[in-house]
């Protein structure tokens, strides 16, 4: 192999427990390639009761994983790895994250990173002073900001939160975990997979369950933990709690069409794509999507990818599409998946990060 080895270092929320949180699953796809590409990852994540009691993968076998207790012993077991790694990347949403973060730059060595998984989320939070994870002068601190939104944030980090160089690193998917089943069943019409959160609960009120009302016939399940009681779902919805990764390829697979909803964070700051829609291209579902900015330059509208603006834009695809053409743009939409955003392709572009800025001056 003729590229450098590189010993890379990862303080992350978590890679062990995909429980009622994305970040391990882009972990986890991230790590395996960066593994696949012959580089050396250690993954140290706090241990948290809540992840604890819902790890569904305790051990990874494509890193070392320490988990430490708190700050302090973060810092007396691994001071001589953090100091010597060619990488340090602080994950957002880190406990204790700014501590966590000064210390790694008064300490490394090499490249240090902060890969912002919740980037309008985290530009909301630092707006409103409300950031435990990240500050503003931290920011300035770390070499490179890893985003996961692209188009204008990426200037707004550098221009007016003082960010060294802030480079894009969108979530991804792992193709060998996300295909079609072309056995499996379309059971469902239409499907949703998603943690409750205030902002989201409105759209997917007025996209789905304000469509499932008024076609009574249709088919309809959303998956994903901590929705309340006062949720008032439609009798043709089917309700399932949190679903580990190993069944989220299915449950696309299940679905004719599925449902991708924004966060409102993420549609004011537009050019954020989640993971989940990736993963649900990759089964070939074709997926009906809020709209948000810059939403057209990872999927064509109408061809790849179709937006709803209300419960009838819903019904008038789930009715009135042409079985071959549903086919169709599920088809494309995979196609692009897998040429611009597996999680392969996310490794070779932070390998080129990392490699670019540890070239001698």
């Amino acid at each position: 192999m003729n590229r450098k080895q590189l010993d890379i270092v990862i303080i992350g929320l978590t890679i062990t427990s995909s429980w009622g949180n994305g970040h391990a699953t882009t972990f986890r796809s991230l790590v395996k390639e960066l593994d696949k590409r012959g580089h050396k990852v250690t993954f140290l994540e706090h241990d948290k009761p809540w992840y604890a009691g819902n790890r569904d993968l305790p051990a990874p076998p494509y890193c070392q994983t320490h988990l430490y207790a708190s700050v302090a012993s973060l810092k007396e077991q691994f001071e001589e790895k953090v100091k010597n790694a060619d990488m340090v990347i602080v994950g957002s949403y880190v406990p204790e994250g700014i501590e966590v973060g000064d210390w790694v730059n008064r300490t490394a060595k090499g490249v240090r990173a902060f890969y912002d998984i919740d980037t309008p989320v985290t530009i909301g939070k630092l707006v409103n002073g409300q950031c435990d994870y990240i500050s503003k002068e931290l920011i300035r601190q770390y070499n490179l900001y890893l985003s996961f939104a692209a188009g204008p944030v990426l200037d707004y980090l550098e221009k007016e939160l003082g960010a060294q160089q802030a480079l894009p690193l969108h979530c991804s998917v792992d193709p060998d975990l996300y295909y079609p089943e072309e056995d499996t069943e379309r059971i469902y019409d239409l499907g949703y997979m998603g943690t409750y959160s205030d902002d989201r609960q409105p759209p997917l009120e007025k996209l789905m369950l304000d469509a499932a009302r008024q076609w009574e016939r249709g088919r309809f399940i959303v998956a994903g933990p901590q929705y309340p009681a006062t949720v008032q779902w439609p009798s043709n919805v089917k309700r399932k709690e949190h679903l580990p990764p190993a069944e989220h390829c299915h449950f696309y697979n299940q679905q004719r069409f599925t449902q991708n909803i924004t966060r409102e964070d993420m549609i004011r700051m537009g050019y954020s794509p989640s993971v989940r829609l990736f993963e649900a291209a990759a089964c070939g579902t074709p997926i009906i999507s809020d709209y948000w900015d810059g939403l057209h330059t990872y999927f064509r509208f109408d061809e790849e990818i179709l937006v709803s603006r209300s419960a009838e834009d819903t019904l008038r695809y789930l009715n009135g599409m042409p079985e071959d053409e549903r086919k169709e743009i599920g088809e494309r939409g995979r196609k692009v998946v897998l040429r611009y955003h597996t999680a392969a392709k996310r490794a070779e572009e932070l390998e080129g990060y990392a490699l670019d800025m540890l070239k001698p001056a």
